[in-house]
């Protein structure tokens, strides 16, 4: 699979905050890619940058394999869906999806077939002549979505497309996101500070932090290895305990800290002296049908977090918990 976009030692500055610094980032044609990270981590200045909307201060922008650093957003064949939509409330969903188009000079002909096949390819088929006051929130971020895609873009870019709608529409939403960068093979990087987003859509992503990328991989890698505490406790939640305060773990990596997964602990029998296990009193717990969450206090006086699927009976009272190497992630501080 060849590359699609490059960002190459991107520093941005403004004044005298650097934004960014040094980003170096590959995406692959065709890959839908995930900017994650926290408030202020760089990753909407970054998207800014590969739209076309920032220029960085320092480094370049590649699209397949064209320096299109000083090239506004147009010429880069890119197109921008945004949180808040963006739409004029004073024209209809037809009219709004056709703007990108008549600002080209398209022939209207053109424009009214490429505007219907727009709104079918988001499933709003012979919605053109509605207002965008009669659409809900999830139909006018489809209509965002359609506004981009009639322009016919190599590159699609998403800033926190679905962080306005309610939990429900959100899954809905980011499934059709899918659904459309791949139907029509489209690259898409996509920015959200939401964990569970990226992991059920991206094929990889990158987490930042500060103005940098401190891991690039697929959700399975991120999730099950990180590569620094950062991405351990961005990236759903961990334990993470200095190593040899509840005995000697094993696992992958080496460092002074040893991440676990709470679903990764298991309650097993033994004295909670053997290798990975630990043993413990529940202190609380929280039922959730198919999941129990358990808070186990340890002798060390160590908090650790236990998530066990299907349970028969909720446990209490004094537990061992083990850990199988492979679930356990070895970090540097």
């Amino acid at each position: 699979m060849s590359e699609a976009i490059l960002a190459e030692a991107v520093v941005k500055e403004f004044g005298e905050v650097r934004a960014l610094k040094g980003v170096t980032v590959a995406i692959d044609r065709g890959e839908l890619f995930f900017l994650l990270g926290g408030s202020g981590c760089g990753k909407t200045t970054l998207l800014r940058c590969i739209a076309g909307l920032e220029t960085p201060t320092k480094g370049r922008i590649v699209f397949d394999g064209e320096d299109v650093t000083e090239l506004p957003t147009h010429k880069r064949e890119a197109a921008m869906v945004f949180q808040s939509y963006a739409l004029w409330p004073h024209m209809s969903v037809a009219q709004n999806v056709a703007f990108g188009l008549e600002e080209r000079g398209i022939k209207k002909d053109e424009v009214k077939r490429r505007v219907e096949e727009a709104l079918e390819m988001v499933q709003l088929g012979g919605y053109g002549p509605r207002g965008i006051d009669q659409m809900s929130g999830g139909q006018q971020q489809r209509v965002s979505l359609a506004r981009a895609l009639v322009v016919r873009p190599k590159v699609l870019l998403l800033d926190e497309p679905l962080s306005n709608l309610d939990a429900r529409l959100r899954v809905e939403m980011r499934t059709e996101i899918r659904r459309i960068v791949k139907e029509n093979g489209l690259t898409a990087v996509y920015v959200t500070h939401d964990q569970e987003e990226a992991l059920s859509v991206a094929d990889r992503m990158a987490v930042m932090e500060l103005g940098e990328i401190r891991q690039v991989g697929t959700p399975e890698v991120i999730y099950r290895r990180p590569s620094c505490r950062t991405v351990a406790e961005f990236i759903g939640e961990t334990n993470l305990f200095a190593q040899g305060s509840l005995g000697e773990f094993r696992g992958e990596g080496e460092g002074e800290l040893v991440s676990v997964r709470p679903e990764a602990f298991r309650f097993a029998s033994g004295n909670g002296e053997s290798s990975n296990q630990v043993a413990g009193t529940v202190i609380s717990t929280s039922y959730l049908g198919a999941l129990v969450q358990y808070e186990v206090e340890t002798p060390q006086g160590i908090s650790l977090k236990v998530a066990e699927m299907n349970p028969r009976e909720v446990r209490h009272g004094e537990v061992i918990l083990q850990a199988d190497e492979r679930d356990v992630v070895i970090l540097k501080g």
